[in-house]
């Protein structure tokens, strides 16, 4: 496939977001009016409507089911470095939450329509469905944890079932595999709607990520490199081999492969800040995995080719 179909409009959306704010069309934290409209409305529509229009066959529940297994995976061979290592709790928290917590909605979503315009939406919305609930779980658990002090580990997880109760991101990924699975169909004019909305989601996520990173304070970018090797290389490589494992195919794993590829999330310097939690270093990590992301993508859509897998 040509890979700078991908690339230039990738590039093209980010350049045009951050030029937005570099003539002051935008002001600071307009993203976050952006952030509101894709989070709470685009993709919602999106996840419903792609999940509730699919048939959930055994494969399906595979493909879904595979998809989360490198979470757990890297997860616990980062453990296992934890315990040899003796490395600080907040530097291991830190390991996590660069490794689990990509950007599988608002730039692996956007990444696999341009990559795979006619069948990719579909297996990006299943494999972001069934791998982004596990990793936001896991991920606010880690900072309610790493809040916790002197607090109860059972309070920190009341605090963390309460704010997944109130996700439109979750609600909607539940909903629409509910109205599958019981059999409703959405009716005509909805549908059109929840697609029309839903559709736009990947031009604004990827114009929002340029307007984002206008401004912002980046240090500490050598350990946000090193970091972001852990999503570039570490993850991806587990998902090859867990996809392979399970024979998957060609384009299954080729996609869940991507989507473990991802930049880490945008949301997670939200997060960073709301728990002061290394927000230096994770906006540094966002700017590298996320401007690197147009060529290491394509070099693993490449070695993919190449291993003859696409």
């Amino acid at each position: 496939m040509d890979f700078i179909v991908t690339i230039i409009p990738i590039l093209l959306l980010i350049g045009l977001g951050f030029f937005s704010r570099k003539i002051d069309i935008l002001k600071s934290n307009d993203e976050r009016v952006f952030s509101a409209y894709v989070y709470h409305f685009a993709l919602p529509s999106l996840f419903l409507v792609n999940l509730a229009e699919r048939a959930f066959t055994v494969e399906t529940i595979k493909f879904m089911f595979v998809g989360v297994i490198p979470v757990f995976v890297a997860i616990s061979i980062i453990f296992l470095l934890h315990l040899i290592f003796k490395f600080s709790k907040n530097h291991y928290y830190l390991l996590i939450l660069s490794t689990i917590f990509g950007s599988l909605s608002f730039f692996g979503i956007p990444f696999i329509m341009f990559a795979f315009p006619a069948q990719g939406e579909q297996l990006a919305t299943l494999s972001s469905a069934s791998i982004s609930p596990v990793s936001v779980t896991l991920s606010i658990t880690i900072l309610e944890l790493y809040k916790l002090e002197k607090s109860s580990i059972a309070e920190g997880l009341k605090i963390v079932v309460k704010k997944l109760s109130k996700n439109p991101l979750i609600i909607s990924i539940l909903s629409g595999i509910s109205l599958s699975l019981i059999g409703v169909k959405i009716p005509a004019p909805i549908s059109s709607f929840l697609h029309m909305l839903g559709g736009t989601t990947s031009t604004v996520a990827i114009f929002m990520l340029g307007v984002f990173l206008y401004g912002k304070k980046y240090t500490n970018k050598v350990k946000a490199f090193k970091l972001s090797l852990l999503r570039i290389v570490f993850l991806p490589l587990i998902a090859l081999i867990t996809t392979i494992l399970f024979h998957l195919s060609d384009i299954e794993r080729t996609i869940l492969v991507l989507m473990h590829s991802m930049p880490v999330a945008i949301s997670m310097i939200v997060l960073s800040e709301r728990y002061d939690f290394y927000k230096e270093t994770i906006a540094s990590l966002i700017l590298v995995s996320s401007l690197g992301a147009g060529v290491y993508l394509n070099l693993w859509l490449y070695l993919l080719n190449r291993l003859s897998l696409v």
